[in-house]
C-alpha cells in the first residue's frame, strides 16, 4: 500500500503567513515613503510660509522705520511770512519741502506752491502738496464759483473755524487731475484759499499747515 501524506495536497500555513507578511512589509513600506514624501512638502510649504511670514514681517518693519525717519526729518519746521499788505500770512511747513513764491503783487495778489524736495514747474492740473493763494475775489464769490461742483457731488462743503478764523472747507474732486481739500477764509476784500491736492499730503496739510496758520483778517 503506497503511503499520503495528510498534508498533501493542502497548502502550507507558514507559505501562507510568509506571504502575508511580505504583503504586509510592502504596504507598511508604500505607506511610510508616502507619509515620508508628505511631510517634506508639507515642511517646505511651511518652511516657505515662515521664509514669506519673516520677509514680510521684516519689509513692515523696515516700512515703520522709514516713515518715523521721514516724519523726525520734517522738524524743526520752517515758517513762511506773507507780505504784511496781503494779510501777513503766517504758517509753519516741513523743512524737506521748498516753497515758491508764484506771485505776489501790490494789486492784491499772491501765490505761494510748497511741495517736498523740488517745487514742480507751476502749471494747470499740476498738484502740489499745499498752494496759499490771495485771490482778488470776494469771498462769497469764490465759494459760489464751487457750488456746481458741491450740487454735483463732487466736493463736500462744510462751515469749519480754524485758530479762531471762520471759513469753508471742500473736500473732493476739483478738477479731472486734483482732489484733495480746500479752506476758504475772508481777508478784508479778498479771498485766502489753503488748498492740498491730493491726498497723501493731508496729514501734514491739516495737523502742520492748518493748525499753525495765521493771518490779519
Amino acid at each position: 500500500m503506497k503511503y499520503s501524506s495528510p498534508e498533501a495536497g493542502g497548502v502550507n500555513p507558514l507559505v501562507i503567513s510568509n506571504i502575508l507578511l511580505a504583503v504586509l512589509a510592502v504596504a507598511f513600506g508604500s505607506v511610510m515613503v508616502w507619509a515620508l514624501i508628505n511631510y517634506n512638502d508639507q515642511k517646505v510649504n511651511v518652511d516657505s510660509k515662515i521664509d514669506h511670514a519673516v520677509t514680510d514681517a521684516k519689509k513692515v518693519q523696515i516700512d515703520e522705520d522709514e516713515k518715523k525717519f521721514l516724519e523726525r526729518e520734517k522738524a524743526p519746521y520752517d515758517q513762511f511770512v506773507g507780505p504784511e499788505d496781503l494779510g501777513r500770512i503766517t504758517f509753519n511747513y516741513p523743512k524737506t519741502w521748498s516753497a515758491y513764491l508764484g506771485k505776489a503783487t501790490s494789486a492784491g495778489e499772491l501765490e505761494v506752491y510748497l511741495h517736498p524736495g523740488v517745487v514742480p514747474f507751476v502749471s494747470v492740473g499740476q498738484q502740489y502738496a499745499v498752494e496759499v493763494k490771495v485771490i482778488r475775489r470776494s469771498y462769497e464769490l469764490t465759494l459760489k464759483s464751487y457750488e456746481p461742483l458741491v450740487k454735483k457731488g463732487d466736493l463736500k462743503s462744510t462751515p469749519v473755524v480754524l485758530n479762531g478764523f471762520s471759513g469753508v472747507r471742500l473736500d473732493g474732486k476739483f478738477s479731472k487731475e486734483i482732489e484733495g481739500s480746500m479752506v476758504v477764509f475772508k481777508v478784508r476784500d479778498k479771498t485766502l484759499t489753503v488748498a492740498t491736492d491730493a491726498a497723501t499730503f493731508r496729514p501734514d496739510y491739516d495737523n502742520i499747515i492748518l493748525k499753525s496758520l495765521d493771518f490779519n483778517p
